[in-house]
């Protein structure tokens, strides 16, 4: 196609949005409508995330481990918590082989110790009874646990560092009653864990449990889970905002196509009559719709942007926080989408419209 013709059919789709600037003016002020609303639940679902990702980071895991302090302290509590779970039957078996047995000749068998004793401390506490003997040992597991996939830091709590963080978390007074923990310090060491996807946040403690020098984890699983079901939820309304409010925009432009469409449909005939080709009749329609789009993504950003900006100052003055996304983060971002959801819905309603019309009419072109 020559530059002379193209320059003739930008000119007529100028003209068809000026010949019919009532209707185009309410095509452009429904698409900005549908195009703010996108723009707005993009910006909702990005603060969202910046929302959940603070969450996410404030959301640790505490892995205590198998030292010195959980055997002194732990280790007898953790066990009797065990052995009440197995029941009757096992409680019968361990008695049984607790007691001395009879050999075939009536005489009292004791058991004896077939390992050489270890060598066991004041507290009654030998070195097989715990697994992490040293800090050593401690990063080395936790070292372990920073090689799991969905893992993202791994930071090494001691003792005495744990002890400090509960007393920093107690009300102001309330320290001063638990000095003398100074002195004797139960806490076991740990390691502060914080995961990349909160999703996989139950796969992540299994694999970490079965590590080692595992004790016991504490987690907020269910905040995990919410996490979770929150982003899935944005997610998923995003898309159907953004979905429903396409459709619409597509069946706007095609209106707006179909009576330009139908005010142009004898000069449409005459031009069919003298040769003229269904491509060269679509053109000035398509770029009708492509400027109809273009115009409502310029409007949409610049409302959007005050509208935004009125938002984010009154939550800020209101609530006093900052984590909320700069508009000038996403302002290219929006405008691309806004130019491109306004040309594909340009385009395609007006191809799509002008098709059917051009299918319908074409005995008629033809009779002229």
């Amino acid at each position: 196609m020559k530059l002379g013709s193209i320059r003739y059919l930008t000119k007529e789709g100028v003209r068809n949005i000026w010949a019919n600037r009532l209707m185009s003016l309410a095509s452009i002020g429904v698409l900005v409508a549908c195009m703010v609303i996108m723009g707005l639940a993009v910006l909702i679902s990005e603060n969202v995330n910046v929302a959940i990702g603070n969450l996410e980071e404030q959301n640790v895991v505490m892995v205590y481990m198998k030292d010195y302090n959980w055997a002194l302290y732990g280790r007898e509590e953790a066990e009797d918590t065990a052995s009440s779970t197995e029941g009757d039957t096992t409680s019968a078996t361990e008695s049984g082989t607790a007691n001395t047995t009879d050999d075939t000749n009536g005489t009292n068998v004791e058991s004896t110790p077939t390992d050489e004793a270890e060598k066991v401390d004041e507290n009654g506490i030998k070195d097989s009874d715990y697994i992490i003997h040293d800090e050593k040992e401690a990063k080395a597991l936790c070292a372990e646990i920073d090689k799991l996939d969905n893992v993202a830091s791994v930071v090494y709590v001691s003792s005495e560092e744990g002890l400090e963080s509960i007393k920093e978390s107690m009300l102001e007074g309330q320290e001063e009653y638990f000095t003398f923990l100074d002195d004797e310090n139960p806490m076991s060491c740990a390691a502060k864990v914080t995961m990349k996807d909160m999703a996989k946040f139950d796969e992540t403690i299994k694999q970490i449990k079965k590590l080692s020098g595992v004790e016991r984890i504490v987690s907020q699983g269910d905040l995990a889970n919410t996490i979770n079901a929150i982003k899935q939820g944005v997610g998923v309304a995003g898309f159907w905002i953004i979905a429903i409010l396409m459709i619409i925009s597509l069946v706007i432009v095609s209106n707006t196509i179909r009576v330009t469409m139908y005010n142009r449909k004898l000069e449409i005939s005459i031009m069919k009559a003298v040769g003229a080709t269904d491509a060269f009749v679509r053109i000035p329609f398509i770029v009708e719709g492509m400027i109809i789009g273009l115009i409502s993504a310029v409007i949409s950003e610049v409302l959007l942007y005050f509208c935004y900006r009125v938002a984010t100052e009154t939550i800020i003055g209101t609530l006093g926080t900052t984590d909320i996304v700069k508009y000038s983060d996403m302002a290219l971002i929006l405008f691309v989408l806004f130019a491109g959801i306004g040309i594909l819905a340009g385009v395609l309603g007006s191809a799509i419209m002008i098709g059917k019309y051009l299918k319908r009419e074409g005995s008629e072109f033809a009779a002229i």
